[in-house]
């Protein structure tokens, strides 16, 4: 095999985040690729990253089916809230940014919502059927991946196939009438590879207004409706060496998510509504080492489509019933070049061309049909140039800078940087690490061209954040101790503000680039694996300050500085994992939430909580294994968004079969 073969075929399955040899069971580094667009070892790293198993995909006690809430809680500087149950709307915030300045990927690809407030990712929408791993990277990223990731990136990275052909299934079920299944396939040889996999799940759910809330027990007192869902998706890859130095690979995949859903509209919250999600994703991927391997060229195009139909019931005197469809569609290309500098470093360079377009319609279905209307037609092209240089002095500091020009058609252009340092200190296990960079964020087509509510005249967002860390390992790696502390300030935040200017026909309000944000805090996390083979314990806490002013948009003068919302000062993750006998595993896992406030404005306070969950799996033998889940053991009764209910004590169980 060629040396150029060789180098490719390494970067492929770095870029796949394999952990294994195709046809053996070596170990590779700790490499991640979200941080520099490039496998690198996360030793080199200078940005604050963690990698999320497959393993720990697999044990979340809410299942991965179901719910990313005990997955996400095991990253610091990650806060998530869900307005009900499975299927109900579910956001990430990182280090306190809007859940708009989370970026969301899966293998590389943007997913953004473009038709979306504010451009968000609902991950009720997202089944996660065959990851290989989650890369979640903290702090402003635009510098790397442009408009969206003002906060972080979270990367979702599906496996890549490799070795003979091998499957995987497991069925699922237990509290509210839930029934699941999760199976996969992949194999793969030095010349084609493949994995598919997929999932799907149905549940009778529970009331998302009002369930287990004390308080409005009043509002229905034989009891709240029961609001269901049914969800299931694929994703699939499939990838050939076409030449010792050319592969291409092809993937996508498909989710479907139908829940219902209370309109929470008093004194009649309890409603039929209905919300139906379609996501349809694909790419294909042209990887072509040339120059000996020297310079490596990806050339990638996409397509993504976000389908959302909402059917919303109201009662009461002016009830009705309501149905709106949102059609988000994203389409481009773009070019990453990787040139091999030898003692100079690796300079990534690229450019990128995106199209989003958003549709939305609406009409009534009761009391009296009215014909179905366009309500948005728009759409926005971005080109973007993006360039990063990573050099190494020496085996222990390694420094990275970079920057990126995005230009929206019509609506802003806009310039980030960032910059990163890594220093290592093998005698004692230590690394120190800081990062600083510039963030950007366009308005979404909702914002500017909304009828009802848009403002063509916004500009971008702005931001910059810093942020200075240490990771420390002891005991020759059983004991691994990290601790960031973090500080970033927003600028021109867009809000929505009831003004005298906004139009005559915006009675009710516009948006406006009428805010700014400040957030710091500190991360901690821990890892301790003292008896491997018996115990281990891992450790997730965040304190964060988020706090935020309105300006008057025509005086220009600041209003008062309140905290933001649905952003907790104190949360955390405390998870242990057990190997009492040969083959069983027990992982329970407490998770601890402080107040906050539901509301803007410092409303609804909502109190802090404590919830206990765990897992469990005996492995009969190299096919078969039980398993079990428990999701809050102490049936703590608590709220992620006021008045939308939460599951109580809920057990699962399910058989996985692995040939």
């Amino acid at each position: 095999m060629s040396q150029a073969r060789c180098r490719l075929s390494a970067a492929v399955l770095l870029i796949a985040s394999s952990t294994t040899a195709a046809a053996q069971s070596v170990t590779l580094p700790d490499v991640v690729v979200t941080a520099t667009r490039t496998p690198q070892p996360i030793q080199r790293t200078g940005s604050a990253i963690t990698v999320i198993t497959a393993e720990e995909i697999e044990r979340s006690a809410t299942s991965p089916t179901r719910s990313v809430d005990d997955l996400f809680r095991r990253v610091p500087g990650v806060s998530l809230t869900q307005a009900g149950g499975p299927g109900q709307v579910q956001t990430v915030r990182i280090r306190g940014g809007d859940v708009r300045h989370t970026l969301v990927l899966i293998d590389g690809i943007r997913m953004n919502d473009p038709v979306s407030t504010g451009r968000e990712f609902d991950f009720a929408n997202l089944v996660l059927a065959d990851i290989e791993r989650i890369e979640v990277l903290r702090g402003p990223q635009s510098a790397l991946y442009g408009s969206d990731a003002m906060g972080g990136v979270i990367n979702i990275i599906t496996r890549r196939g490799r070795g003979a052909p091998k499957a995987s299934l497991a069925v699922e079920g237990g509290s509210f009438n839930t029934k699941e299944a999760r199976g996969t396939v992949s194999g793969g040889n030095e010349r084609v590879d493949f994995s598919v996999g997929f999932a799907g799940l149905d549940t009778d759910g529970f009331s998302a207004f009002g369930y287990r809330i004390p308080r409005l027990r009043y509002l229905a007192p034989g009891g709240f409706e029961k609001d269901g869902a049914d969800r299931r998706g694929v994703t699939g890859r499939v990838g050939v060496n076409v030449t010792d130095d050319v592969r291409v690979e092809f993937g996508g995949g498909s989710n479907y998510n139908r829940a219902e859903y209370d309109a929470a509209f008093l004194p009649f919250p309890d409603t039929p509504s209905l919300a139906t999600s379609r996501l349809h994703n694909g790419y294909g991927r042209l990887i072509a080492d040339t120059f000996g391997g020297a310079l490596r060229h990806t050339v990638t195009t996409f397509a993504n489509r976000t389908e959302r139909e909402f059917r919303d019931v109201t009662f009461g005197l002016f009830g009705s019933t309501q149905q709106t469809d949102f059609i988000g569609d994203r389409a481009g290309a773009e070019y990453q070049g990787d040139l091999s500098l030898g003692s100079f470093g690796l300079l990534t360079f690229g450019a990128r061309a995106e199209r989003e377009k958003a549709d939305s319609f609406a009409e009534t279905l009761a009391p009296f049909a009215t014909p179905r209307a366009r309500t948005i037609e728009a759409e926005q092209t971005t080109r973007s140039a993006f360039a990063l240089h990573q050099v190494s002095l020496g085996e222990r500091l390694h420094l990275s800078l970079g920057g990126r020009v995005d230009d929206v058609d019509d609506v802003d252009r806009f310039a980030t940087w960032r910059a990163t340092a890594a220093y290592q200190i093998p005698e004692t296990g230590t690394k120190l690490r800081s990062s600083v960079g510039t963030g950007g964020k366009a308005p979404s087509l909702f914002q500017l061209y909304s009828p009802a509510f848009g403002t063509a005249s916004l500009e971008s967002e702005r931001s910059i954040g810093v942020d200075a860390g240490i990771d420390q390992t002891f005991l020759n790696g059983g004991v691994t101790l990290s601790a960031t502390a973090f500080h970033n300030r927003y600028k021109d935040l867009i809000d929505f503000a009831a003004s005298p200017g906004c139009r005559i026909d915006q009675a009710f309000g516009c948006y406006f680039n009428v805010a700014r944000a400040d957030t710091s805090g500190f991360e901690l996390s821990g890892e301790f694996a003292m008896v491997p083979e018996f115990f281990r314990l891992r450790v997730v806490y965040t304190h964060l300050k988020a706090v935020g002013q309105a300006i008057d948009p025509l005086t220009g003068l600041d209003g008062p500085e309140l905290r933001l919302a649905r952003r907790p000062a104190d949360e955390g993750r405390i998870g242990f994992v057990f190997t009492p006998l040969a083959g069983l595993t027990v992982e329970p896992s407490i998770v601890f939430v402080g107040k906050r406030f539901s509301s803007f404005g410092e409303i609804d306070r909502l109190p802090s909580y404590a919830r206990i969950d765990a897992y469990a799996e005996y492995k009969l033998n190299d096919t078969f294994s039980l398993y079990g889940r428990a999701q809050n053991l102490t049936d703590t009764h608590y709220e992620e968004v006021k008045n939308y209910g939460t599951a109580g004590r809920s057990f699962y169980a399910g058989l996985r079969a692995t040939w």
